[in-house]
């Protein structure tokens, strides 16, 4: 078979190349780099007129850059930033009685739910239920359940609740609250098994507070025995290092004249709270460390007490306070000295 050939070779179609893309948009890192680049770029060319400073020739006028060249940005780089309420607390809007949990937990670090109810919230147990759950949400509190005190007691072993500040709630506090500036916050818990002893302290508080304005003291002030113990260390080491031959005896007994704390026992008597508080006009008691008025100490006992150790605060001079089932154990520690139970005010 023939096969008819044209008299022409088709002509192979010229290629056209690839065809063109349109540009891609640089990537974010690409836009990064870009950006870090220009800054230097920027940074350099500030820079130069300083570097060639040096080799400026005599009579050549100062090429320095002046004060306006610096970007607007770098100035604002520069400047202290201002201490503001943290940015998770804007907008948060707090009930009163929200407000007081903050102010009285943070004062005594913790605090029992059911005092809570009781004084705050006069009985409304749900009412604070619901407002302990919004200052939880917001992460302004803490709610703990921990073991109450055993005091060699048998059976079982009680449950409480209790309430302590967060850091950020601490911090929240101060901005929120009227609290005097000297006023101490505490955020978290600490010494697990002495909390039950620590939430009686508050309730001594409010029993004494009672007292102090039912005869006209105002601005009640609260000083935990951490804050005391803290000051009284300090000016004793203070008092060492100034004279290391000074018997210790005598350094004690300045330090607590200077606090206005008993001495008893060749040791000073630090109380569980010192209540600050400003007396009725023309009523002058004088004051303690820091104080422009009077003051009262309290402190809360137990059962772990030993005589010895009751003897010492009952000399001292204290308020002294104790729950119903600790006083009947204290009472058959001390038979020997009953007067020393008519002084024992009841939680």
């Amino acid at each position: 078979m023939r096969l008819d050939l044209p008299d022409e070779v088709p002509r192979r179609r010229a290629s056209e190349g690839p065809r063109s893309t349109p540009p891609l948009a640089p990537s974010p890192v690409e836009q990064r780099r870009e950006s870090l680049a220009a800054r230097a770029a920027e940074r350099r060319n500030l820079q130069l007129p300083i570097a060639f400073e040096k080799h400026r020739a005599p009579g050549e006028p100062s090429r320095k850059p002046e004060k306006h060249a610096i970007p607007r940005e770098r100035k604002m780089d520069q400047r202290p930033r201002r201490q503001a309420i943290p940015q998770q607390a804007v907008g948060l809007s707090l009930r009163d009685e929200e407000r007081n949990v903050l102010m009285d937990v943070g004062r005594f670090r913790v605090i029992n739910t059911r005092d809570l109810a009781e004084t705050i919230y006069n009985g409304r147990r749900s009412r604070m239920e619901r407002d302990l759950a919004f200052l939880r949400e917001k992460g302004l509190v803490t709610i703990d359940s921990v073991n109450a005190r055993r005091d060699g007691r048998g059976g079982r072993v009680e449950r409480i609740e209790v309430v302590t500040l967060t850091k950020f709630g601490r911090d929240i506090t101060r901005h929120i609250s009227d609290l005097a500036p000297k006023q101490k916050l505490y955020a978290g818990l600490v010494k697990p098994r002495e909390v039950e002893h620590d939430t009686q302290i508050y309730r001594a508080y409010r029993k004494e507070s009672e007292r102090i304005e039912e005869k006209g003291g105002t601005n009640l002030r609260v000083r935990l025995d951490f804050e005391l113990k803290s000051e009284v260390q300090k000016a004793i080491h203070a008092a060492r290092k100034a004279d290391p031959s000074r018997d210790m005896s005598d350094i004690k007994r300045e330090v607590a004249r200077q606090f206005e704390l008993p001495y008893v026992n060749e040791g000073i008597q630090i109380p569980d709270a010192r209540i600050e508080y400003d007396p009725p006009q023309g009523d002058d008691q004088g004051g303690g460390q820091g104080t422009s008025g009077g003051h009262q100490d309290i402190e809360v006992l137990t059962a772990a007490y030993r005589p010895g150790h009751l003897r010492n605060k009952a000399q001292a001079g204290f308020h002294l306070y104790a729950s119903s089932s600790d006083r009947a154990t204290l009472t058959g520690k001390i038979e020997d000295d009953h007067h020393l139970m008519e002084n024992i005010l009841e939680l």
